[in-house]
């Protein structure tokens, strides 16, 4: 199965860490973070892996070949001279991908979130894009309907909203997990360019399906943040 592993972030929120390696590279519990990552997916099937990279892009792909990209089939979608952002860098990937679901997984992203569930929750649901979501703080939230549609996104702190389709429901708040089950269909409804992948998920939402998967009982950390790294 195919998978994404959004790995070009400049990782701005760690500072000191990513000033001579990429955030994708930064060690946690002496395990580099994109090799957690693509242990944790492979071990649920997803073998074919897309990773996009742009700081210190020389690095993670040396880093790939020192380990024989994990006896992985991998690839680079290589955005050395710009950063594409979440929708953008997609839509860049797309020829990597076949008519089948695939998976998208941040970097920066370690949960304990079983990946065969919730692909074979997108499969049973027929939904066009599932997004993995947590009931935990965050300052931005997506809201769905009761039949686990998104609805609209918000900025809890400033109140902004940008809507996807009228909730006739009262609407349930989830954070977004950055692991998501796509159909390779989104890509009709992309284009090249430097956007978020949520902005063209809240304009899709008002044509095709787009749920969530909780899986707040899960382990889920945001390793952007340097305060997550006391452990390590």
């Amino acid at each position: 199965m195919k998978a994404m592993i959004f790995a070009a972030g400049l990782g701005t929120r760690l500072k000191l860490l990513t000033n001579n390696i990429p955030k994708a590279l930064v060690p946690y519990k002496n395990k580099p973070l994109l090799q957690i990552v693509i242990e944790h997916v492979s071990k649920f099937g997803f073998d074919d892996i897309i990773i996009n990279v742009h700081h210190f892009a020389d690095k993670v792909i040396k880093f790939l070949d020192d380990n024989d990209n994990f006896n992985l089939k991998i690839s680079i979608s290589d955005e050395s001279d710009l950063l594409l952002e979440t929708g953008g860098g997609l839509f860049k990937a797309k020829d990597f991908f076949d008519d089948n679901p695939f998976l998208v997984y941040n970097v920066d992203i370690l949960s304990t979130i079983n990946l065969k569930n919730l692909y074979n929750y997108h499969i049973e649901n027929k939904s066009f894009v599932t997004l993995a979501v947590q009931n935990r703080n965050s300052d931005k939230k997506l809201y769905f309907n009761d039949n686990k549609e998104l609805c609209f996104w918000k900025n809890e702190k400033t109140g902004k909203i940008k809507p996807a389709k009228k909730c006739l429901s009262i609407p349930k708040p989830f954070a977004f997990s950055g692991i998501h089950i796509i159909n390779p269909k989104i890509f009709n409804y992309m284009q090249s360019g430097v956007y978020s992948i949520i902005d063209t998920y809240l304009k899709v939402a008002k044509k095709e399906k787009i749920i969530y998967f909780d899986h707040s009982n899960d382990e889920w950390k945001d390793m952007g943040k340097p305060e997550n790294f006391e452990t390590s």
